[in-house]
């Protein structure tokens, strides 16, 4: 069995800031700011963790309560912040869900910073919500490598589950947490560069496999669609994958 986890933002959808817009507006508005400060980074990062850094920026305590009340403020502003940001769906996405979910032997999920509703008034927006069986959220975590483990363990997923081995886990995203948050659960890294990060940028990060966009990924499709596909079976055929799709680029980390 091959597990495919997912980033949202910048992987599979672009909100046009929807995402950011909604969260300052419920800063503004139940917390009675005038303005919202920078210097608080959103990419990749989870929605508890910027919640805790905005409440902080701008003086005001970060305690459960403060964070609980922006976040069903930035919930309730978020679907209206999507409709009139407008947003795209990255390249290829509907086309690789549908393959991956059409095939036995793969389970696909959700890695995000996302807050699990945050994630699905996002995902439904843009009609991708019923690809994903689950996965792991930015509610109960701060940090992205905790909701990597707690992936896996919402999925109900173990190495031995599957063929043995996390080298049949994947993590698909966009940044270089996305990377670290692979490596927390030695999964392989798949950056895309859809998002905010350039491929020079993922490539510092050395990732297993790199990417421009999911587009130029379909080689790997190959290996994510057959179910009894053994990864040391891949790695010795990855020659010809490169000859069936030249613009396919792996990592070694060298």
């Amino acid at each position: 069995m091959h597990v495919v986890l997912f980033d949202i933002d910048g992987t599979l959808v672009r909100t046009g800031g929807a995402g950011k817009a909604a969260m300052e507006e419920a800063l503004r508005s139940v917390f009675g700011l005038r303005e919202v400060k920078d210097g608080v980074p959103y990419a990749g990062r989870t929605d508890r963790a910027i919640a805790r850094d905005l409440l902080a920026l701008h003086g005001i305590y970060p305690q459960e309560e403060n964070i609980r009340r922006l976040q069903e403020a930035y919930l309730h502003l978020l679907p209206e912040m999507l409709r009139q940001r407008g947003g795209t769906v990255c390249p290829a996405v509907p086309e690789v869900l549908q393959q991956l979910s059409a095939t036995p032997g793969v389970l696909l999920g959700l890695l995000t910073g996302n807050i699990r509703q945050g994630a699905q008034r996002k995902l439904q927006h843009f009609g991708l919500w019923d690809y994903f069986a689950g996965g792991g959220f930015g509610d109960d975590h701060e940090d992205r490598d905790d909701v990597a483990r707690a992936a896996l363990q919402n999925l109900g997923v173990t190495a031995g589950a599957a063929h043995g081995s996390t080298r049949n886990i994947w993590v698909v995203g966009d940044t270089p947490l996305d990377i670290r948050s692979a490596r927390a659960i030695g999964a392989q890294a798949v950056a895309v560069a859809t998002g905010w990060h350039s491929l020079e940028a993922l490539a510092y990060h050395n990732p297993d496999w790199l990417f421009p966009d999911l587009n130029h990924a379909r080689p790997l499709l190959t290996i994510w669609c057959q179910e009894s596909y053994a990864i040391e079976s891949d790695r010795d055929n990855f020659n010809h994958l490169r000859r069936a799709g030249p613009c396919l680029e792996h990592h070694s980390g060298n």
